[in-house]
């Protein structure tokens, strides 16, 4: 079992290109099916989203390919994104 605190303390990496995305800021929650939608990485450059919204990474729970001790291995995040866009199954 993993919790949010600790997901959040875990550096998210692209598979794809090595890339540090950044650390987990939110969860996107089906809460109708009791699933995990997406992890979002918040955007940089402004102070906590004191001086506007940021962008921020979406990545959908699919794309997770690994949960590690340290890292979160990734691939094909959507970036930039303001929401996630809810997904039909």
């Amino acid at each position: 079992m993993v919790t949010i605190s600790e997901l959040q303390v875990k550096e998210i990496i692209s598979v794809e290109n090595g890339e540090k995305l950044g650390h987990m800021t939110d969860l996107e929650i089906d809460v109708d099916r009791g699933r995990l939608i997406s992890i979002i990485i918040g955007g940089k450059g402004k102070m906590m989203g004191f001086l506007g919204k940021d962008e921020e990474i979406i990545i959908p729970w699919e794309s997770i390919l690994k949960i590690g001790e340290d890292v979160i291995l990734v691939k094909k995040a959507i970036q930039p994104a303001l929401y996630a866009p809810n997904q039909a199954d």
